[in-house]
């Protein structure tokens, strides 16, 4: 079994752990010992974080909704259509009428980008941040 070295993403804070790979295709976590962060520990979901890797319902492409139905699409149409969607609404209905939700999987410098994106290009202070472990 090989083991290679990652980074939680269930929360920002960064833990370091070892994928466990087998064939392939990754069948554990086990805490890195050394590392500044976690030093050789993992919450709950830490330990299972491997479970929706290979989950089949997992979303692996965008996708956008076109008469009532999710169809897939490519990065860059999900982007355009995002964008232009954000623009619409903020045309329409003032930046105000737009929230967004920063992520507890993010790093710290992550949800720093998100709430000046929010604040500088948005044009709006309707941001919020759940961050439960």
């Amino acid at each position: 079994m090989d083991q290679v070295m990652s980074i939680c993403c269930y929360c920002g804070c960064g833990c370091g752990l070892y994928l466990q790979v087998e064939q392939g295709r990754v069948v554990g976590v086990m805490p890195s010992h050394n590392h500044p962060v976690s030093q050789g520990n993992l919450c709950v979901k830490g330990w299972h974080l491997h479970e929706f890797i290979h989950d089949p319902r997992r979303l692996t492409q965008p996708l956008i909704r076109r008469n009532g139905t999710l169809l897939p699409a490519s990065w860059d149409e999900a982007l355009d259509f995002t964008a232009q969607s954000l623009l619409a609404i903020k045309e329409q209905y003032g930046p105000d009428r737009i929230g967004v939700l920063a992520s507890a999987k993010c790093t710290n410098e992550e949800n720093y980008l998100l709430q000046k994106f929010t604040r500088a290009v948005l044009g709006t202070n309707n941001i919020d941040h759940c961050a439960r472990l």
